[in-house]
């Protein structure tokens, strides 16, 4: 994980990652740089300063602050000197980078016929850590294994694991689980971002199986109905739902007899009935399964699993047991 992102990063920067205890690296979520600010490490529940030995500091006088120039050198490391070759990255506000780490940049923006064109005089970046643990969604594989994989809606606010979580259930689905003596089947994956596979010239960089056919960066809707004509998954997999187009490409797969797997930003089901278009899936029971995850105590916390079409509670996380955790940071 460290070599991946440390080949973005100007040698200053990357020599205090480098320095950096592995208990800290262990636990960071993001890396933020903002021009003239401290270099922040961000862990679940707080935020981190580093002198430019790589030592933790709490006076902001001491942090190291980054420059305008280490910012074009992230610029330029990640595009590999040709931002023009990544202008459609630009213009989406994010790259992703072998391992499957999201960089995402804020700026002056550059407008044509009311859309943003581009970005320049990127004033802000931000690395999102990607990992891969397998296993991590063993506890949710007796939910979704039954006589059919169940059609599940994971609901996560930001920042509880559910990418990583999601990319295992792929894994386990794709190469099969010790859970039921699952064998595995044909899984279609459209990954819009490209972080879940994570893919070099459209190879997955992330083991998620041998029986996963990937659309990589391309849009969910048109991915999933080019998925449910050409390649027959018996699953199809996503990632945040939100545009009126991916509603209609669930039904279509749902209508086709393939189950669907995808995410949803919320804190529950509840929550999600008040938002646009996402919310026809929540009032028309669409879905076997919704899987609710939260990072507290700690990220990966599965909250609730609902039997949709049951109206029944399966699970609920109790508190001073603290089963159900998922581990997704080892």
């Amino acid at each position: 994980m460290i070599s991946n992102v440390c080949s973005i990063l100007p040698p200053v920067l990357a020599g205090i990652v480098k320095k950096i205890s592995d208990a800290i690296m262990r636990d960071v979520t993001e890396i933020r740089m903002r021009i003239n600010q401290p270099l922040l490490m961000v862990l679940t529940s707080r935020d981190i300063m580093f002198n430019s030995s790589g030592e933790t500091v709490n006076d902001i006088n001491k942090a190291y602050r980054c420059s305008r120039e280490d910012l074009i050198q992230v610029m330029q490391l990640v595009s590999k000197n040709s931002l023009y070759a990544f202008e459609q990255e630009l213009r989406m506000g994010y790259f992703t980078i072998i391992g499957g780490h999201r960089i995402g940049v804020a700026g002056q923006a550059i407008m044509e016929n009311g859309q943003v064109k581009a970005l320049k005089n990127i004033s802000s970046i931000n690395i999102r850590i990607a990992r891969e643990v397998k296993g991590c969604a063993d506890p949710l594989m007796t939910y979704i294994l039954g006589k059919r994989i169940a059609s599940t809606l994971l609901i996560s606010p930001p920042r509880c694991g559910k990418t990583t979580i999601l990319r295992d259930i792929i894994r386990q689905l794709s190469s099969g689980s010790n859970y039921k003596s699952f064998n595995g089947v044909q899984i279609g994956l459209v990954d819009e971002r490209s972080e879940i596979a994570a893919c070099q010239h459209g190879i997955p960089t992330m083991d998620l199986g041998h029986r996963v056919d990937v659309l990589d960066g391309c849009p969910k809707a048109s991915g999933m109905l080019m998925l449910i004509r050409s390649m027959a998954p018996q699953a199809i997999i996503t990632d945040e739902l939100g545009r009126h187009e991916d509603v209609q490409a669930v039904r279509e797969a749902l209508n086709a007899g393939i189950s669907v797997i995808t995410t949803v930003h919320g804190n529950d089901e509840k929550e999600i009935l008040h938002r646009p278009y996402v919310s026809e899936l929540i009032k028309n029971r669409f879905f076997d399964r919704y899987i609710i995850l939260d990072n507290q105590p700690k990220i990966g916390t599965i909250k609730k699993v609902v039997a949709v079409k049951e109206d029944k509670i399966l699970y609920s996380y109790n508190e001073k047991e603290q089963d159900h955790v998922v581990e997704t940071s080892r």
